[in-house]
């Protein structure tokens, strides 16, 4: 151990893990010193820990709280939010031993993981069952229990919902060093607070999840990839809510704007077919994702859709099925990585109702100009979730730029963010913005949880 470190705080630790599952100082790589925020500076912890079992996580948290500590916990570091960002004189708890999928329930349709199980892992076990865990938020490296620190969601919530609609029961530490369980394998609960929902989302901040039951689906045996381009950026967003009452019960729905559709075709080598003449008009491209049991029933609303979509203002519709509906969604899954080889300053994630999304894009792109900026992106129409790259260098000017941007998605009935999480890098919006008295309600509920502030502080509080 160094000499840089309290001894008597690293031998407790070490204690707890064992001696080779603790490092300090230049032990520890720098890919552990941020997530992928594109506004947070790199800082190592001073203490990182990796446990091995639940009663580990609650041992450590003991500790940490005996000697006040501070803690972050870190799944595979893929957040967007900065929440996976460790304190210099803290302690980092990664999840990466704990990375087992303890049960495949055919009979319950859930599955028991442990939080380090990559969303990769996890739909490889259930698809030898048949069964799928629906939450896909664009990187299949991410952890479900990041995804339950976050809230995560993606392209399927338009049919499937986020994470804490997938999510059944947990076990949790908490900062005291105890454990609980919340939920279970049922399908609905009225008994007590919901404290499953209260965990999910809260960053961290709360609890540090250990186990985590999922709901799983039947894995659809057929679908396709409908991806029509439109002349107008404001069709789309009017075409989304007729999608949606159609009856066809899309499993994908996503707009990409022109300039985002260039970007992820080069940098993924995109080959649509789609003829020069439409390309260079298009303004924006609808993607519309449909799944079925029955090959003949999803030709059927193959059809219809393209239909639809005609009657709506397609300029033209193309159906990709097999190697190319994998790639063009797998490059719309890529999008940040895109942005961020472009050289975007700032990714954003504003939720706003369905309906308010074509007023609210109008409202951006002003704003964009009026600060001389860029405000690019793509988004999970189906849900309301507007994804934003922003292109504004100087620092002062951005964070005006995302201050006007949020408070105008507030206006609209939304929200600041949809599924990346407010973090560090959006605490300072989220505190300005939101209503005082439900940032008092939940000052307190984080005082009742961690009377003594060691986890994950600075991450949506000061």
């Amino acid at each position: 151990m160094g000499d840089e470190v309290p001894s008597g705080t690293a031998t407790r630790f070490a204690e707890v893990v064992g001696k080779q599952h603790l490092l300090t100082g230049d032990e520890i790589s720098a890919d552990y010193a941020s997530d992928e925020a594109l506004t947070e500076s790199p800082r190592k912890p001073r203490y990182l820990a990796k446990p091995g079992t639940a009663e580990e996580v609650a041992a450590l948290l003991a500790a940490a709280a005996e000697h006040r500590v501070p803690v972050t916990a870190r799944g595979s570091g893929s957040g967007l939010s900065g929440a996976a960002n460790p304190r210099e004189d803290g302690l980092l708890v990664s999840f990466e031993r704990m990375n087992a999928v303890l049960e495949v329930d055919t009979e319950n349709h859930v599955a028991v993981v442990q939080p380090g199980v990559t969303l990769s892992e996890l739909d490889e076990k259930t698809a030898a069952a048949g069964l799928a865990y629906t939450v896909y938020p664009g990187e299949l490296s991410a952890s479900v229990g990041g995804n339950v620190g976050t809230n995560a969601g993606g392209m399927r919530a338009v049919k499937y919902g986020v994470t804490r609609h997938n999510v059944l029961g947990l076990q949790a530490a908490l900062p005291s060093g105890e454990l609980i369980r919340t939920g279970g394998k049922i399908a609905k609960i009225s008994t007590g607070y919901d404290l499953t929902q209260l965990i999910i989302g809260s960053e961290g901040t709360l609890a540090l999840a250990t186990e985590v039951i999922v709901k799983l689906y039947p894995r659809p045996a057929h679908g396709a990839t409908v991806l029509a381009p439109f002349n107008d950026l404001d069709q789309v967003m009017r075409a989304v809510p007729k999608i949606l009452s159609s009856g066809l019960a899309p499993s994908i729905l996503e707009y990409i704007d022109t300039l985002t559709m260039a970007a992820i075709s080069y940098n993924e080598k995109l080959t649509l077919g789609i003829p020069d003449a439409i390309r260079d008009t298009a303004q924006a491209y609808l993607v519309v994702g449909l799944e079925n049991r029955d090959h003949d029933r999803l030709d059927g609303d193959v059809e219809r859709l393209g239909e639809l979509l005609g009657e709506l203002g397609a300029v033209d519709v193309y159906v990709l099925e097999g190697p190319s509906a994998r790639s063009l969604i797998e490059a719309r899954e890529k999008a940040f990585w895109t942005a961020k080889a472009a050289g975007a300053d700032d990714v954003i994630d504003v939720v706003v109702p369905r309906a308010a999304m074509p007023e609210f894009l109008a409202k951006t792109r002003e704003l964009a100009a009026a600060a001389e900026s860029g405000a690019l992106g793509c988004g999970h129409a189906g849900d309301g979730n507007v994804h934003l790259a922003i292109f504004c260098k100087d620092p002062a000017k951005r964070r005006k730029l995302l201050h006007d941007i949020f408070a105008a998605g507030i206006a609209a009935g939304g929200a600041i963010s949809g599924e990346h999480g407010i973090g560090q890098s959006k605490k300072d919006h989220f505190l300005e913005l939101e209503d005082p008295v439900k940032v008092e309600l939940l000052r307190r509920i984080k005082q009742a949880f961690d009377p003594h502030g060691i986890l994950n502080p600075g991450v949506l509080f000061d």
